[in-house]
């Protein structure tokens, strides 16, 4: 009899790391570094000073329990900003605007193969590396494939446009606020900074995203049979009626939208704001697109409220998350794991230890595909390690963005990978033949330019 692989909710693999985190504080050795606060006034390890120590607290088995409530309250400003966040965003679903846009979009480019794969991946990488889109794209699955269809491109080709555009999107986000910003914060970098390097990293990388699908979509017009789903009578689709464009209201919408962007941008840059300053900006935008988009008070209210309770599982991750680094430090491992990742990684240099981060992170999102999730587990561990390699802490925050962005387009427990694989009707099997040349092709381009933030020093 054959068996299915079950993977275990996201939840239970954080509370079985939480397990291996309480034994490893009665197996490990207790240590700590010695610490300094460098002159951008963050706490910072000092290399060479890990000692072991003697008379450390032993934690007992309630602990596993008690940390949790504190581990919630310890990343409250990050739970409370992503509820804010999800409100908004549910209460731009809700006025229509997110699928009026991109239906739009699709309609003014769906006449051109190549200008339907140049715009459409660039919609939705910017929706993801802005807004932290990715759920809301899965409606347009499929349009998107009846355009693809219609212009003789396959399924595969649609997929491909949306999965990879979001994938690089938040690969080399700008401004996600469930990832750059969230991994910052627990970094201790200041928030958005690196924006402008970051900036520079999104068209290249998209680049090699558009010429993997185009490259594709060329040879399926070519010959029908090259599609990898030709013989998939579930990726065969009819025909389906594009979304209407947009109305006077969901334009003035979009306006709002993008001048909360602008003032995010502003505020970060010259006011210096952090998160409660973020947090309020979108509070803000989902009041007045709210009312703008003609959901009046109470409908605005309802959504917000939706859109939070959305993002309560998330936002438990995240207290499940720290409560992993809480453990490890109450029970004074938290270092000596630290030493004992970094001593090889001080070996490789610190360009080739950017790039061991970027495989560690790769590896995680296989078991944590939540990026708020991740950034809690793995940033506490490599803000200090790259202090030891002489990795920035803003070089490790991209590495970590790498690594959880690109590795979304592949990880089967990604929930919008499979449910857009489902709906699409293409089996995991060929979508891998598909997507992993271009995740080795993104893997080798985020390596170089790792070793670029890493000779740069970028902060």
């Amino acid at each position: 009899m054959s068996r299915t692989l079950k993977v275990p909710d996201t939840l239970v693999l954080l509370f079985g790391m939480m397990v291996l985190a309480l034994v490893a504080t009665w197996l490990l050795p207790q240590g700590a570094f010695q610490t300094v606060v460098n002159e951008a006034g963050r706490e910072v390890v000092v290399p060479g000073t890990f000692a072991v120590i003697e008379d450390a607290p032993t934690l007992m088995p309630w602990d596993l329990i008690t940390v949790v409530p504190r581990a919630l309250a310890d990343a409250q400003d990050i739970i409370f900003f992503v509820l804010i966040v999800g409100g908004a965003i549910r209460v731009l679903r809700a006025t229509g605007t997110i699928d009026a846009f991109l239906g739009a979009v699709l309609r003014r480019v769906g006449h051109s193969p190549g200008l339907l794969i140049v715009s459409g991946m660039g919609v939705f990488a910017a929706g993801s590396a802005t807004l932290g889109v990715a759920e809301e794209y899965i409606p347009l699955t499929l349009v998107l494939i009846a355009l693809c269809v219609a212009m003789r491109m396959d399924t595969v080709t649609a997929i491909g446009i949306m999965v990879c555009g979001y994938g690089i999107g938040y690969g080399v986000a700008a401004l996600n606020p469930f990832t750059v910003l969230v991994a910052q914060s627990v970094a201790e970098v200041p928030p958005a900074s690196g924006l402008g390097f970051r900036l520079a990293l999104f068209v290249p990388f998209l680049a090699i995203g558009i010429h993997h699908v185009w490259r594709y979509a060329r040879r399926v017009q070519a010959d029908p049979t090259a599609s990898l789903v030709h013989d998939i009578p579930a990726a065969q689709h009819a025909p389906t009626e594009l979304p209407a464009g947009m109305d006077t209201r969901q334009r003035i919408v979009g306006v709002l939208t993008l001048i909360a962007l602008g003032a995010m941008v502003y505020g970060i840059v010259f006011p210096k704001w952090y998160i409660a300053e973020l947090g309020a900006i979108f509070l803000a935008l989902a009041i007045v697109a709210g009312l703008a988009g003609g959901l009046g008070a109470d409908g605005t209210a309802r959504r917000f409220a939706e859109g939070a309770a959305e993002l309560a599982g998330t936002a438990l991750l995240i207290g499940f998350a720290r409560s992993i680094a809480l453990l490890l430090e109450d029970g004074q491992v938290l270092h000596t794991i630290v030493n004992s990742l970094a001593s090889p990684l001080q070996m490789m240099g610190a360009e080739f230890a950017a790039i061991g981060m970027l495989a560690i992170q790769t590896v995680i999102n296989l078991f944590i595909p939540s990026g708020s999730g991740q950034a809690y587990v793995t940033m506490p561990l490599m803000a200090p390690i790259g202090d030891l390699v002489g990795v920035t802490r803003q070089t490790a925050v991209l590495a970590f963005q790498f690594g959880d962005g690109f590795a979304n387009m592949i990880v089967p427990t990604n929930p919008v990978l499979m449910g857009i694989l489902g709906l699409a009707g293409i089996p995991y099997d060929r979508w891998l033949r598909f997507v992993w040349p271009l995740l080795l092709k993104l893997f080798v381009a985020g390596s170089i330019a790792l070793v670029i933030a890493v000779t740069i020093g970028l902060q």
